[in-house]
């Protein structure tokens, strides 16, 4: 399997998943904090893959996303985007909304 089919086979089994650096219980980064601390004041659960321990991963996910840079959130297959508009999207109230409504149902 490619590291493209691995991405996808990711993104596709996890509804709500976060690219980081570390885990949720030991951030890695500064940024990767402060998503984690956005996603869990939401309330659901998320998945999360640790970059660091895959490094052809890190590399070909920036190329994948066009984002270069790290944490990446993906709700439902799709970018929504790194530490600064996970933050605006939690002030705002937006993702709540977009977490809640892509939560697999209990």
């Amino acid at each position: 399997m490619s590291i493209t089919d691995t991405i996808k086979e990711q993104l596709e089994g996890n509804e709500i998943l976060l690219y980081m650096k570390g885990s949720p219980q030991q951030p890695q980064c500064g940024f990767s904090a402060r998503t984690v601390q956005a996603l869990m004041a939401c309330g659901e659960r998320f998945a999360y893959i640790n970059i660091l321990d895959n490094p052809e991963l890190r590399e070909n996910l920036k190329a994948y996303s066009n984002w270069p840079t790290f944490p990446q959130l993906y709700i439902k297959g799709e970018l929504v985007g790194g530490c600064d508009i996970v933050s605006e999207l939690y002030e705002s109230g937006e993702l709540k909304e977009m977490v809640t409504a892509a939560a697999p149902a209990s």
